[in-house]
Order: structure tokens, then C-alpha cells, then sequence
């Protein structure tokens, strides 16, 4: 894998692990039709470094919120009375922690089903699919009234809704951050909740499925000479992941979330297209 070639991914993850155009489906379609040699070609553990990348971009961004997260839980596990609902009202933050570990358990239901998406990876044609699906959801989702829930007043229906969302987006070209804040809007959250929400629940996911990635790699072999192209790689992703987010957010605060639609659209046209030949 060459410096350039690592720099191009590293900025393919870092704009579409965030923004809602499905990072998977850009890196299946570079491989299936133009024949770019990706990170799952032969470099697992580089694969492995641009989600770790991305998943500090998100770090930085929510630092403040994680360390709420973090204080008012131990907080809540030290003086709490576990049944009293008064007690879990004055700990937004315990209860925030427990709506994301909530929303990740609907990932569990797709590892017998694993194998059969990774088959859909060589799918053009489904992934064109996909992006013009994404491309519906988005545009619903500027025309869907926000609410005002937070980690106050959401509920665990909320969150099981919002994770089976995510579940759904482990298919190639169905954006991952655009279905579950999309599923937040429609289950009343304000937009910023919903993307905050959206990004932290994904960190649990990504950590705990790069970990089984990172001990395959490993037991795969890493040749440690490419080292340096997935460094640079890595931080170009971690840097583009971080400018990503922050667009995302004043995107979303404009509500102009549908916008990127049309891209998907169009996309998913050429790339149907493409599949025919």
C-alpha cells in the first residue's frame, strides 16, 4: 500500500464514517468498479487504525459530554437508590450511558447473519440500492419536526429503536449516522441530541468490533513495513473525521440534513449504472 494510496482512504473514512453518505459503500464501490486496493484487501490492521482514527475524532469532539457521562455515573453507582426514579432523574448523565449501552444491543442480533453482509460488499448493484434508499431517509429527515427529548426524557424504546437502525446500517451504502439520527429526530429528539447520541452510541460498536478485527489481523500477520503509510493514513482520517463532525453539526442544526440526498441519489444512479458493466 502506498503513502498516497492510504492518504485517499484515510480521507474516504474520515468524511463518510460522518457525514450521512455510508463509508462502506464508498470503500465497496472504489474496490468493485475501479479496483482500489482497500484496507480490507490484504491490510486488515490498517483498517483496524482508520476506525480507531475516526472514533478519536468523536472523542475529542464529545469530550466534555464523556466526562459528565463518566463523573455523574460513578456518582449515580455511589449514592443512588437503584429503585428510586427521583434518584435517576438527578443523574442525566448514568442515564445517558445506560440509553447508549441499550442502543448497542441490537448489534448482537446480526452476528448469525455476518458472513451473508460481507457477500453484499461485491454487490454493486445493492449498493447503488442502498445509497438511493439512504438517500430516501434523508430526505424525510429534513421534513420531520425535532423534539426536545435529551437523556432526561428519552426513552428505552427510543434507544432499542435508534439500535435496531444501526443494526440495520451494517449493510454496505446504508448510512450509519444518517438512519439513527434520523430515528432520533422521529422519536422526538432535538437534532442535537440525536446526532450526539448517534455518534457516541457508535463508539461502544466500533471499539468492540475492531477488537475482533485487531486480533484477526494479528493472528493474519501485519507486515510492519507498510507502518508508516498506515500511520499517516490513520491521522488524516482521525483529522477529516474531526472537521467532518463539526460540519455535520451546523449542517444539522440548519436542518439541511436532506441536502446530501441528492449526492446519494446520484451516486446510487451511476453507480447501478456501473454495475451493468
Amino acid at each position: 500500500m502506498s503513502i498516497l494510496n492510504a492518504i485517499f482512504l484515510g480521507f474516504v473514512q474520515g468524511v463518510a464514517e460522518f457525514l450521512p453518505i455510508s463509508s462502506s459503500g464508498h470503500l465497496a464501490v472504489l474496490q468493485n468498479v475501479f479496483h482500489l486496493q482497500t484496507a480490507e484487501e490484504g491490510h486488515l490492521f490498517f483498517d483496524v487504525l482508520l476506525h480507531l482514527g475516526t472514533v478519536v475524532s468523536i472523542v475529542v469532539v464529545y469530550w466534555k459530554d464523556i466526562v459528565y457521562i463518566v463523573r455523574d455515573t460513578v456518582d449515580f453507582l455511589r449514592t443512588a437508590r437503584y429503585t428510586d426514579p427521583q434518584a435517576r432523574k438527578e443523574h442525566p448523565g448514568g442515564r445517558f450511558l445506560l440509553m447508549l449501552i441499550i442502543g448497542t444491543l441490537p448489534l448482537f442480533l446480526i452476528l448469525p447473519f455476518h458472513d451473508s453482509l460481507e457477500q453484499l460488499y461485491y454487490s454493486t448493484a445493492f449498493i447503488g440500492a442502498a445509497f438511493i434508499i439512504t438517500g430516501c431517509v434523508l430526505f424525510v429527515s429534513d421534513r420531520m419536526a425535532p423534539g426536545r427529548k435529551n437523556e432526561r426524557t428519552m426513552k428505552i424504546t427510543d434507544a432499542l429503536i435508534i439500535g435496531v437502525c444501526q443494526a440495520i446500517a451494517t449493510i454496505p451504502g446504508i448510512s450509519r449516522s444518517g438512519c439513527t439520527i434520523t430515528a432520533g429526530i422521529a422519536t422526538g429528539q432535538s437534532r442535537g441530541y440525536a446526532m450526539k447520541y448517534s455518534l457516541l452510541m457508535s463508539v461502544p460498536a466500533v471499539l468492540g468490533a475492531n477488537l475482533l478485527s485487531l486480533v484477526k489481523a494479528l493472528k493474519n500477520h501485519v507486515d510492519w513495513s507498510y507502518l508508516p503509510a498506515y500511520i499517516i493514513g490513520t491521522v488524516v482520517a482521525m483529522v477529516v473525521g474531526y472537521v467532518s463532525i463539526l460540519l455535520l453539526q451546523r449542517i444539522l442544526k440548519k436542518g439541511k440534513f436532506g441536502k446530501f440526498s441528492y449526492y446519494l441519489w446520484g451516486v446510487g444512479a451511476l453507480t447501478l449504472i456501473a454495475s451493468l458493466f
